[in-house]
């Protein structure tokens, strides 16, 4: 069910879930004060169903074929919410705003790719990577400080660019 929307129909049962639900019953009516091992329980049923003729199965079958009828008609009249359109809907980026800096490893990759791209031909993305990250750490720290410091550079270009941006989106 989506999240606040308490107007969307229940979703449709399967024979299984209806089987389910039916030894569960049957279980606290015989048992009424016993907590229930839910693993242990699901293979009790699941070996239960598996064991089941299809003609013992034919009742829990009609009970799901009655609720996705149910469902069905249920559904034909439900019209979801104007706001949800989906799951996990990110914000949309504006392309105008301005480029995140990049990380000294970045910087270092940029620089470094084309050199492990010539040497190893054939290696995937994963394998560049890879190397590319052995690499960085095996770089001594004057050169890596060399990286660190076009990274900073980056990044007040960064906060600048943001900073004009916020400016000017605060405007309009």
């Amino acid at each position: 069910m989506a999240k606040g929307d308490t107007k969307k129909p229940k979703g449709r049962m399967s024979a299984y879930t209806f089987f389910v639900q039916t030894c569960r019953e049957e279980h606290r009516k015989k048992h009424p004060n016993e907590n229930v091992n839910f693993t242990e329980f699901s293979k009790k049923c699941a070996e239960r169903w598996k064991q089941m003729t299809d003609k013992e199965k034919k009742r829990f079958a009609e009970m799901a074929e009655r609720d996705k009828q149910r469902y069905d008609r249920e559904m034909s009249t439900y019209t979801p919410p104007a706001s949800e359109g989906g799951r996990n809907k990110r914000k949309k980026k504006d392309p105008n705003a301005p480029k995140r800096p990049l990380s000294a490893f970045f910087i270092f990759c940029h620089d470094e790719r084309p050199g492990v791209k010539a040497i190893h031909p054939n290696y995937s993305v994963g394998d560049v990577a890879k190397d590319l990250g052995e690499r960085w750490n095996k770089v001594t720290p004057d050169v890596k400080s060399k990286y660190e410091a076009k990274a900073a550079i980056d990044k007040t270009r960064y906060e600048k660019e943001m900073t004009a941006y916020k400016n000017k989106k605060g405007k309009e």
